[in-house]
């Protein structure tokens, strides 16, 4: 089955906010085995909606569109589709009182009368009723066309794909397709392909697709058949093979970023970890507190920006850092030392470098980094080239991504890269 995903709103074609329900749907159906072949995006124009709607229903079995459904007067989705569709609205009796009773217990007041627009729906159709929301959607076939309508706001709009609408395009696919992501942190894209290239250019099923991602990489395997389980299946030998390839530099498959898996291994072998920084400014310790269950593991930590905070704070001794300077590998191990002893940590991680745009006051070229991790038993040091010329946020992040990489290997008993 093909699809075409139309989203509606100025704001989107403006650039005031992100098209993310396009993101969120497409994964959605191609979980479902159905194909998204065209995105498309229009302003709150029903001659322009009309437009696109024309075109989509020419090209696709599904036409899945996004906002519109509110209750002011550049809300036209409804009637646009029922108009290019021919289909008449009707009054939901049902619906309208779901709303009312909505605005009684979440808003604690009246429903405004404009919002009684909401409740006209497509005769014979399908209702996605809203329980986080105002805007029901709905769902209805015409001429081997299915039409679904979903709300715009990202949190409704998925709480209606995942319990409305992904069970009425269930019973429309004849397939499955299955997913799995191979996440990499030390080797670009090009390489990856290079490594792979073999078996992505002789499969059809399952596949294989490399993915840039800021400061690391993504290879994803596909495959399509009858039930999930033959489709993993299918993917089981293909993975083994990319996992042999590619070696240590995968971190995880299916997990959600470098600071998850090293936060589970911290879990696995009761450990906790502290965080030194200075040029990343304390986005070691922000990606590792987002993570639910932090307090378990993080003790805490010293954003050490100046050499006169690092000497008062952390301790590091001053004579290290007039000889040495800031960026440097014994500045480095000192302050991983010192935050390990001041936050009573099993482990520290300490991060001292230049963000740039130009070198230091001691020549050090921007993108120069000092990784440091202090343990019981031994303090370890690395120094990175994170880029010159990539911006502060970029030197930041891959200052960061790179200490939660020499921490996962040390973690997993792995060697530390070269």
């Amino acid at each position: 089955m093909k699809a075409e995903l139309i989203a509606v709103g100025t704001e989107l074609l403006l650039g005031n906010i992100a098209n993310t329900d396009a993101q969120y749907l497409s994964e959605q159906l191609s979980a479902l085995g159905i194909t998204v072949h065209h995105h498309t995006v229009v302003g709150d124009n029903p001659e322009r909606l009309a437009e696109a709607l024309e075109a989509a229903r020419n090209r696709a079995d599904i036409i899945i569109t996004t906002g519109g459904l509110g209750p002011t007067y550049d809300d036209l989705t409804k009637q646009t589709i029922c108009k290019t569709f021919g289909r008449a609205l009707e009054l939901h009796e049902d619906i309208l009182e779901e709303i009312r009773s909505w605005f009684l217990t979440k808003m604690g007041k009246e429903m405004p009368e404009n919002n009684v627009q909401q409740a006209l729906l497509p005769v014979n159709c399908t209702v996605f009723d809203n329980p986080v929301g105002t805007a029901p959607g709905c769902a209805f076939e015409e001429g081997g066309v299915h039409v679904l309508m979903l709300p715009g706001p990202p949190f409704e709009c998925r709480y209606m794909f995942e319990h409305r609408a992904s069970q009425y395009l269930e019973k429309l696919t004849d397939g499955v397709i299955v997913s799995h992501e191979i996440k990499i942190f030390g080797m670009g894209e090009s390489a990856v392909e290079q490594a792979l290239r073999e078996p992505m250019t002789r499969l059809a099923n399952p596949t294989l697709a490399p993915y840039a991602k800021l400061n690391e990489c993504m290879v994803r395997a596909t495959a399509k058949a009858a039930t999930a389980g033959e489709a993993e299946a299918l993917l089981s030998p293909l993975i083994r093979q990319v996992q042999e390839t590619l070696g240590d530099v995968i971190y995880g498959i299916d997990v959600e970023s470098l600071e998850a898996v090293v936060s589970g291994l911290l879990r696995e072998k009761g450990l906790t970890l502290s965080a030194a920084e200075s040029c990343t400014g304390g986005l070691i310790a922000k990606r590792i507190t987002d993570l639910p269950g932090a307090s378990q593991i993080f003790r805490g930590g010293v954003v050490s920006y100046t050499n006169e905070v690092k000497s008062a704070v952390l301790g590091v001794p001053q004579d290290i850092l007039d000889e040495f300077g800031a960026v440097s590998e014994s500045v480095a191990r000192s302050m991983a030392e010192r935050c390990r002893a001041i936050c009573a940590s099993d482990l520290a991680i300490s991060v001292t470098g230049v963000a740039g745009p130009g070198p230091d006051c001691c020549g050090n070229e921007a993108g120069t980094v000092y990784i440091a991790l202090a343990s019981e038993k031994e303090t370890i040091c690395q120094k990175l080239s994170c880029g010159r010329g990539r911006g502060r946020d970029r030197v930041r992040t891959a200052a960061a991504s790179h200490a939660f990489d020499i921490l996962r290997r040390w973690l997993a008993g792995l060697p530390q890269r070269a």
